[in-house]
């Protein structure tokens, strides 16, 4: 058994491709604090922090929010972290957020995420959304306990527009423009690794093989 140690993790993902159901695997079977940049963003956006009216502000104009603005959030989450393991999902999502990201909290690993995209367009096809948390629920895998409500407070849940097969080939065209230099600097970093799979329990098994050699599982439970 590998020892105990900190192990910094940045997760990356197509839209669909499992991301977040991976993510949640990990975090529940180690040590690690999950950390989304979507999540941080509508929590201050919604109890109308500082940041969440500056972003807010930025919406509201139809504007992308600036990179130094988001660095600025998620570092301010990472400042309360310095003596934990964490997974960071959603950012960076530039390299120049993957650069200022390393100066600061050095990365240890990049997790890439490999689904064809034609697995993830016939995916999304069962795709339902709670749009105020954001959690997805899929009715061909994962999905809601009472058909069309939200597991934790059973409101209705939606199908977004993008999630029709044309938008979805063309957020996943411009999610390959971005991630490809991210991916590029990390593996000229030496720290990325590809997880290539068709199903998330197909990724996960070799996932959670790989980081049983870099971190000790986190158990609820005695071991046998």
């Amino acid at each position: 058994m590998a020892a105990a140690k900190l192990l910094r993790t940045v997760i990356l993902g197509a839209p669909a491709s499992g991301k977040g159901t991976i993510s949640d695997k990990i975090t529940k079977h180690f040590a690690m604090e999950h950390i989304s940049s979507g999540d941080l963003l509508r929590w201050n956006i919604q109890n109308k922090t500082d940041f969440g009216q500056q972003v807010k502000s930025f919406m509201d104009k139809g504007e992308l929010v600036p990179d130094e603005v988001v660095t600025k959030l998620v570092f301010s989450e990472l400042s309360k972290m310095k003596e934990t393991s964490w997974l960071l999902d959603g950012f960076p999502r530039t390299e120049k957020q993957a650069i200022d990201l390393m100066g600061t909290y050095p990365v240890d690993l990049a997790i890439n995420i490999v689904v064809p995209f034609e697995v993830i367009v016939e995916r999304v096809q069962g795709r339902w959304v709670h749009l105020p948390s954001g959690r997805v629920y899929n009715t061909g895998f994962k999905p809601p306990k009472s058909p069309g409500l939200d597991d934790i407070t059973g409101e209705p849940l939606v199908q977004r527009k993008d999630d029709q097969p044309e938008a979805v080939m063309k957020r996943l065209e411009v999610y390959k423009s971005t991630v490809d230099p991210l991916c590029a600097y990390y593996r000229s970093r030496g720290i990325l690794v590809d997880f290539p799979g068709r199903t998330s329990e197909q990724i996960w098994r070799a996932l959670q093989k790989y980081l049983e050699s870099r971190i000790q599982p986190h158990y609820n439970e005695p071991q046998k």
